[in-house]
């Protein structure tokens, strides 16, 4: 079977709590105390993980960097979810689809980044393309805080049929364009909705973003072109939850 290592202590600790791995064996620095690493070395017990405690250099060279925090833990590799699967589900409370949809990602810190923030706003999932996109690594899950293990994310080959099965599932696209003339915040995005976020240089391609329903901007000033792909998506993403569960009545003051 394939493994990799998980490193640090909030991408250990997630990937317990989130339960969707096989666990094999978990490495703690033997001169490193602390209540997380002693909270994850129960929750090893608990689950009948083995448990080694080794010396940094033994650390360093299992995991191949200095930021492991005291603590890997060999696991099998990250589930990926059919597109199927994702597509099937729907919130509860509202019925409706948000996903997100990532052109040309291959940044791991954006990755990362994006995928902690669609956790944080509840995305029922994220698909990924399996070319031109930052694979799902132990460095993601870092930069994630952890957040990788709790989400459902699916690989696809083509973009374009992808959305073009979401629209057929009463899925609306709306694509991140800096040049487009609606701004983020005057879309409607209460809608079954899955968001496009573009890559770090290039955005969305022409091909992908002909193919959305509507594309939306973020207004701005200053001297600077664009955010990053991950700051774009957190303040989409963001303004899809304000929509969604937050009463034009209530009172922000």
């Amino acid at each position: 079977m394939n493994t990799e290592i998980l490193y640090g202590i909030h991408s250990v600790q997630e990937s317990i709590k989130a339960g969707r791995r096989s666990f094999f064996e978990i490495y703690i620095k033997k001169d490193k105390i602390s209540k997380r690493l002693e909270d994850i070395q129960s929750s090893a017990k608990d689950l009948n993980i083995q448990v080694h405690r080794i010396d940094g250099l033994a650390l360093k060279k299992i995991t191949g960097t200095d930021l492991h925090q005291g603590v890997a833990v060999k696991v099998s590799p990250y589930p990926i979810v059919g597109m199927g699967d994702l597509i099937s589900i729907r919130k509860k409370d509202s019925g409706k689809h948000f996903i997100l949809l990532l052109d040309n990602v291959v940044d791991p810190q954006n990755l990362g980044a994006l995928i902690r923030t669609a956790l944080c706003v509840g995305v029922d999932g994220i698909i990924i393309t399996k070319d031109r996109s930052a694979r799902l690594t132990p460095a993601v899950s870092r930069a994630s805080a952890g957040a990788l293990e709790h989400c459902l994310i699916s690989k696809v080959t083509n973009l374009s049929t992808t959305i073009k099965a979401l629209k057929e599932n009463g899925v609306w696209i709306a694509g991140m364009d800096s040049e487009a003339s609606q701004s983020v915040f005057e879309a409607d995005l209460t809608i079954s909705i899955a968001v496009i976020i573009g890559g770090e240089d290039k955005g969305i391609r022409p091909l992908v973003k002909k193919s959305c329903d509507f594309l939306v901007s973020i207004p701005q000033t200053g001297k600077i072109d664009s955010l990053n792909a991950s700051a774009a998506g957190a303040v989409v993403m963001y303004e899809v939850f304000r929509q969604r569960h937050v009463s034009k009545n209530t009172d922000m003051t």
